[in-house]
This record gives C-alpha cells, structure tokens and sequence, in this order.
C-alpha cells in the first residue's frame, strides 16, 4: 500500500501545472492561483486538524509555523506558478527538480552535512540536465530568463520546504502543520492578488488543485511515508515530473525537443542519483 500511496501524491502533484494553466487561461494571475491554493488548501487542512484534535502545538514551535509559511508555502507556490506562466506546465515541472541540488548545498550549509561524492555527482546531472533544458526548448516550450529564474527559485524554495520539514513536520501530523502555516502563506500572497468573480471553469481548477494536489497529495505521500523507508518514496515521487510532461502535451501542445527530453531525463536521474543509497 505504501509505493500505490506515493504514486497517488505523485500523480496528484503532477497535475497542478495543468491545473494552474486552466486557471491562467480564465484570466487569473500566477500570484492569484497562488493566494486561492493556499487558502482553499488551509480550509481543508484546518477542518482535517479541528475534527481529529489536531491543533495543540508546543510554544516554542509557533515561530517555525510563520516561518515555514512564509518560505515554504508562499515563495514557493508563487514562484512554480509563475515558471508555469513563462515557461510552460511541463518546464516549470522539471525545473522545480533541481530542488535535490538545492538539498544538498544548503544541508552542508546550515545542517552540517557535507555532501558525498555521489550528491556532487547529482548536483552536476542536475545542472547539465537544466542546461540542455534551456538548449532544447521546443514548440509551446517558452524557455527565458523569467521561466528559468522562477523554476529555479520554486525548486530552491522546494528545498526549504523539506529542511524545514526535516526538522519540524515529524513532531505534529501533516494537517496540524499546515493549518497553521497556510493562513500565512495567503496573507503573505493577499497583497499580489487580484479578486474578482470566478468562472465556474476557474472555481474547478482551484479546487481540484487546492483538493487533490495539496491537500490529498500531502496526506497520501506521508502516509505512504509512513509505510516505505524514506529514500523508496523519494525515488517513487520522482513519477511527478513525467505526469506533468506527459498532461502538458495532452492538454496545451507543450512540446520539447529531443534535446530538451534528454535534459529532462538528465534531471530525474538526478534525483535518482541522489536519493540512492
């Protein structure tokens, strides 16, 4: 039950840059779909935590709540929404992968953990992958600066996401963390968003991807964490980027050319490499 879990989470995952590409074609903004996820997710998540009395928290970790909002939530959502935007559902999907490279510098960083010769090795994957990205873009593949800079930054925020989590997410359960996080997360976002009417089309979009891809794709991965050694899930998750190509190309044409699909499988292995043991 444990890999049928993670390749839920992952499946799940796979579907926000399409879902997020709806949203765009209804005349919402990146930063807007990026304020209505954390909000709608953090309905979900606060009423998960209220009705199994989840919402006791130690004081001392109330400051890490703000904090993992703030750099795990907000700065990443609004940065993958924006690569979305610029560079296309599938791009935006694999540049969030060079998270494992971000993993690793900020572990021997902060964490004290000096890399091994085999995450140097990921890392350099990683980076010629992202390469031959920017070489190969093809049809409906709108590779630029913008959609690089913002892949990379979802990707760097991605990583915070998981020291941070590393550190905290196994004192609580997942709901009790991120209803406290997500209501900061939106206020963070509230000031880039703009309000208006919304579609039915728009409404489906930001439901499903508040529904499916956060908050069931966060409950299924940690429980099928849970159930798996951690280093198993990681390496089953890494199915996300190829959902997100495969569902770009099926729903908006997004193309890349062989070189680019090259990159794109130099990155997954990447990631294999990386969480290999």
């Amino acid at each position: 039950m444990g890999y049928l879990y993670v390749l839920l989470a992952a499946f799940l995952w796979g579907l926000i840059g399409p879902l997020s590409r709806m949203a765009f074609q209804e005349g919402l903004t990146p930063l807007t779909v990026a304020f209505y996820r954390a909000l709608l997710s953090w309905i979900f998540f606060l009423a998960h935590a209220a009705r199994t009395g989840g919402l006791r928290v130690a004081p001392r970790d109330l400051p890490v709540f703000p904090l993992f909002g703030l750099l795990g939530v907000a700065l990443f959502y609004g940065a993958y929404q924006l690569a979305v935007l610029y560079g296309g559902a599938a791009l935006a999907s694999v540049l969030l992968y060079t998270a494992p490279a971000w993993v690793a510098l900020l572990s021997w960083a902060f964490l004290r953990e000096p890399p091994t010769a085999r995450s140097w090795g990921a890392v350099a994957l990683t980076l010629l992958g992202v390469g031959l990205l920017g070489l190969g873009g093809g049809s409906e593949v709108r590779f630029g600066v913008r959609a690089f800079l913002f892949g990379l930054a979802s990707g760097f925020f991605y990583a915070l996401h998981y020291l941070l989590g590393k550190l905290y997410l196994g004192r609580y359960a997942t709901p009790t963390f991120f209803a406290y996080a997500l209501p900061v997360a939106a206020l963070a976002l509230a000031p880039w968003a703009e309000f208006g009417p919304l579609t039915p089309r728009a409404l489906g979009a930001l439901l499903a991807l508040s529904l499916f891809s956060t908050y069931g794709a966060y409950l299924a991965f940690y429980a099928g964490l849970r159930r798996l050694p951690a280093t198993v899930a990681s390496v089953v998750a890494t199915l996300e980027p190829v959902v997100a190509v495969v569902l770009a190309y099926l729903l908006f044409g997004e193309v890349l050319s062989p070189l680019g699909y090259f990159g794109a499988l130099l990155v997954i292995l990447a990631v294999l490499l990386a969480v290999r043991r």
